[in-house]
This record gives structure tokens, C-alpha cells and sequence, in this order.
């Protein structure tokens, strides 16, 4: 398993230029940058990962997407990637929670 930084696409046209357009104690209000649809990734807990993290990427940028984690709140999250391919599911960090991901509040633009 590796850890790789979030990616979201958006829910109206596909497109992975996204960007976070709040912060953590407000909202988690995201803009897709072509079609300006606006959405709220929302997580929910799956499990949680027993043992070692392992390596950590660098801390994403304050505008590339993220999300709560449904355990503990933080937005420290991780995609994991399994034999190269993304798994679908996240993974919080600070509490080892994994999780999936919801798009909810979609305003198409």
C-alpha cells in the first residue's frame, strides 16, 4: 500500500482540475475549474488500518481537494493506492481510518 494525495474529479464533467474553495472550520465547498460545478466531498469510515503507515507524501497544497475524515474530523487524507492502482478508498492520517468518498451538495456550474 501507498499513500498518494487526493484527487477528485468533478461529478458534472469529469475533470480533475478542482480546487478547494473554503477552509476546514467553514465548509468544504470545491469549484471544478472548467465547468465551475460546485460540490461537498463528504467521508464515511470503512475500516481502519492496522500497523505502520508507512511513507507519507508531502503535505498537499491549501487549494487541492480534501475532505473530513468521518472518525476524528481532520483533513489529512490520503488516496491508497494498491499495485499501483487506486483503491477507491482513503486513508485519515492522524487516526488510520479508511474511508470512502460521497459527493454531496452538487451545484452544476
Amino acid at each position: 500500500m501507498t499513500l498518494a494525495p487526493l484527487s477528485i474529479l468533478c461529478p458534472q464533467c469529469g475533470s480533475s482540475d478542482v480546487v478547494y474553495s473554503c477552509k476546514p472550520d467553514c465548509c468544504f465547498n470545491h469549484v471544478c475549474s472548467k465547468c465551475y460545478t460546485t460540490f461537498e466531498p463528504v467521508t464515511t469510515k470503512v475500516g481502519e488500518l492496522k500497523g505502520d503507515v508507512g511513507p507519507m507524501p508531502p503535505d498537499a497544497d491549501p487549494t487541492a481537494p480534501t475532505a473530513a475524515c468521518a472518525r476524528c474530523g481532520e483533513t489529512k487524507l490520503f488516496a491508497v493506492v494498491e499495485a499501483g492502482t487506486p483503491s477507491g478508498r482513503l486513508l485519515c492520517v492522524s487516526c488510520k481510518a479508511l474511508l470512502a468518498l460521497e459527493l454531496s451538495e452538487v451545484s452544476p456550474g
